[in-house]
């Protein structure tokens, strides 16, 4: 079993930056795919950024977001810049061993999320 655990969101205003983490027990975290996926009020949860060995993004968030990890941490970060209020949602992040994917369907443990508020 793999634990999951968010943290990093909070409110800001637009054009305004946040770091998510997601951090992931276990002790071949390096082997891991960690995606993040975001999923506001009435709408499905979506697919934001994932890596394993290389990193993939929706196109919405191209350009603004970075994801990276740190592997002796056991941590994937989500970095956030130039927010809209259109990216207000929950975070979540997904872990699944094997090759990264856009699917939220294909991670096998989540955290709890974490709620990113973008003012106007």
């Amino acid at each position: 079993q793999v634990q999951v655990v968010e943290s990093g969101g909070g409110l800001v205003q637009a054009g305004g930056s946040l770091r998510l983490s997601c951090e992931a027990s276990g002790r071949t975290f390096s082997w891991y795919a960690v995606g993040w996926f975001r999923q506001a009020p009435g709408k499905e949860r979506e697919f934001v950024a994932a890596i394993r060995y290389s990193s993939t993004y929706a196109d919405s968030v191209k350009g603004r977001f970075t994801i990276s990890r740190d592997n002796p941490k056991n941590t994937v970060y989500l970095q956030m810049n130039s927010l809209k209020p259109e990216d207000t949602a929950v975070y979540y992040c997904g872990v699944r061993g094997g090759i990264s994917s856009i699917v939220y369907r294909d991670y096998d443990y989540w955290g709890q999320g974490t709620q990113v508020t973008v003012s106007s």
